[in-house]
């Protein structure tokens, strides 16, 4: 049985991944969770899973936590109390929890970032969902890696797709394992991409976008700020970056493919001109089962894909024009360093002021992009995690100081 501690219980990856152990009860159990201010939702998992230990983002909310689990145990509701812990040093704690045999982490944003890296220096294996830990951490991540011998198992459905594929090549062993060790025989990757909300708007039309406009995601159910990343294209930009550090290849053989069917997940393509791929229904539930069962596959009772079915499966290459945040991402990989720390936070800032109704949609790529040529001067080839953090908070600062500039100019 695996031990797994689960980052962000309360989320959407979180909430699937205690999903996955309730079907398969006798594979996997949960000895941490963290969560941040859903305490109804947590409570019900405590009481589901009787973690060891709890941690809460908002050390605030503790003493409420405590006491509706000591209510819970005195009328038997509750098996135990669990270790009840919180802040930024309660999440290192739980994501570094000695029992934990794999580390699901699920923490949206460079949030995630801190506890990924307590989980990597206790040298547990990650199911990685938190793209931010590669993206504004490359550099500092990869090291921490190598040391430890932690090993990252990609929970995205686009890079568990490539892992997946990767498992069937008689490539080096653990080139898609160690992180940034290029993979031998692997030419070229192709990450699909739905197309997010706007997939069948014109540029014109994106003018009046709206936030309900932007979180209706066509194929998949995610949370609010990555459905608005699907929507800009930057989450597939953000995974451009992420399988670069993955699986080595330069940016220039990672390239990006709109399947609005969203069946196939991403392909690879092979020194002898093969390509690979693999598919699926858009269900999240897959890749995370795969990180939790790796390199075992568990027989599941879920709905069989069926082609038939589907009828067609459509590629086109996405326009630039349209999905500016794109090309964006590229650049930022490619100068690398602190580049593309400055490219997450101003991102998600600039998502945050969108959701938040203070920014149009076609503000968001105008915002990240004045972030980037502001930092160019700045830019660190070689940061450590102390430059990582300083440059999060300046990239978040220049945004909301973007947007409240403009606001009086108004």
């Amino acid at each position: 049985m695996k031990a797994i501690s689960v980052l962000g219980s309360t989320g959407s990856i979180g909430t699937q991944t205690l999903e996955i152990v309730q079907e398969f009860p006798n594979q996997f159990k949960v000895v941490a969770l963290t969560a941040g201010k859903n305490l109804p939702l947590l409570i019900e998992q405590v009481q589901s899973h009787n973690p060891e230990i709890v941690a809460l983002a908002d050390k605030s909310l503790l003493p409420e936590l405590q006491e509706n689990l000591s209510d819970l145990y005195k009328i038997k509701k509750l098996k135990k109390i669990p270790y009840l812990t919180g802040g930024v040093e309660g999440l290192n704690e739980a994501a570094s929890w000695n029992q934990a045999d794999l580390v699901v982490t699920g923490i949206v944003g460079c949030a995630g970032l801190l506890p990924t890296l307590a989980a990597i220096k206790s040298g547990k294996d990650l199911a990685l969902a938190n793209k931010e830990t590669l993206i504004a951490a490359g550099p500092v991540v990869l090291p921490e890696l190598k040391k430890t011998g932690s090993r990252l198992l990609p929970a995205d459905s686009e890079h568990s797709a490539i892992f997946q594929c990767l498992q069937g090549t008689p490539l080096a062993k653990n080139a898609s394992l160690s992180t940034g060790i290029p993979t031998p025989g692997l030419q070229r990757i192709q990450l699909t991409a739905s197309g997010g909300a706007f997939r069948d708007w014109s540029t014109e039309d994106l003018k009046k976008a709206t936030v309900k406009d932007a979180t209706s995601h066509p194929n998949w159910s995610m949370g609010k700020k990555i459905t608005v990343d699907s929507a800009t294209l930057m989450n597939k930009g953000l995974e451009v970056i992420e399988a670069h550090y993955l699986f080595g290849l330069d940016y220039e053989n990672i390239e990006i493919v709109i399947h609005p069917q969203s069946i196939i997940h991403s392909m690879i393509e092979l020194a002898d001109s093969s390509v690979l791929a693999q598919l699926g229904w858009p269900d999240m539930k897959l890749p995370i089962l795969y990180c939790m069962s790796w390199p075992n596959r568990l027989k599941t009772p879920w709905k069989r894909l069926n082609l038939a079915q589907i009828g067609e499966l459509n590629f086109r290459n996405p326009d630039t024009e349209k999905y500016p945040c794109m090309n964006l991402a590229y650049s930022a990989g490619k100068l690398g360093g602190t580049m593309p720390a400055v490219l997450n936070a101003a991102n998600e800032e600039a998502v945050a002021q969108f959701l938040a109704e203070k920014i149009s949609f076609l503000n968001i790529p105008k915002l990240i992009e004045s972030a980037c040529e502001a930092h160019k001067n700045d830019l660190k080839t070689n940061p450590n995690l102390d430059d990582v953090l300083i440059i999060d908070k300046w990239a978040r600062r220049n945004v909301k100081e973007q947007v409240e500039k403009n606001q009086k100019s108004l």
